[in-house]
């Protein structure tokens, strides 16, 4: 009697590899990142725009949208972010140099990482890239211009994510692929790889 494969999961590779080779792997996961990026009229196209009619809907609506638009949202609260920092080229070089850590460390890590020899937990490269931020926003000039930035980005992005109605969005079988992959994240719910051809809708 022949069992149902196992749903697919998040695997890193059997063969450690250099700490350059991680990087790179995770460099070329955020270009193709960018396959899944929504074209910016969708995001406000006309009549798409409702008002949720209790929590429930707003929490599904909320979850929904931030999944579909995540690398738009990125996009936006990024440069929200840089915006802030115009004036002060220093704190825009540390703010990029941190984002860029997060992104390549951290969101489009699919390996484990490797120094001297030595395996670094998630753990800690969570905990050192906290630190770092921490580190980079004391040293930034513009600090608060830098939360403000990012908050006003996050702010614009959630309500836009309330309001959205996230019904019948299409999901490619492409975007099914990098959710399979592990390197574009599943855990909201709104998504999951289907075999069956031809995308699917967020309901």
């Amino acid at each position: 009697m022949s069992h149902p494969p196992p749903p697919s999961t998040t695997t890193y590779t059997t063969i450690p590899i250099s700490a350059g080779d991680v990087i790179s792997r995770s460099l070329q996961n955020f270009t193709s990142s960018f396959s899944i990026l929504r074209p910016w009229p969708e995001l406000f196209t006309s009549g798409s725009f409702t008002r949720p009619d209790s929590f429930a809907t707003a929490l599904t609506q909320l979850r929904a949208n931030f999944h579909y638009f995540r690398v738009n949202y990125l996009i936006i609260i990024s440069a929200c972010g840089a915006l802030s920092l115009i004036g002060s080229p220093v704190s825009l070089l540390i703010f990029s140099s941190v984002l860029s850590l997060w992104l390549l460390l951290y969101f489009f890590r699919e390996d484990p990482l490797v120094l001297w020899g030595y395996d670094v937990s998630d753990r800690l490269v969570l905990i050192g890239l906290i630190l770092v931020s921490v580190l980079g926003v004391w040293l930034s000039e513009s600090d608060w211009n830098l939360v403000w930035g990012v908050l006003i980005g996050f702010l614009v992005c959630a309500a836009h994510a309330f309001l959205r109605n996230s019904d019948g969005l299409l999901v490619a079988d492409e975007e099914a692929a990098l959710v399979g992959s592990g390197y574009v994240s599943g855990s909201y719910g709104a998504l999951s790889a289907s075999g069956d051809g031809g995308g699917q809708f967020i309901k």
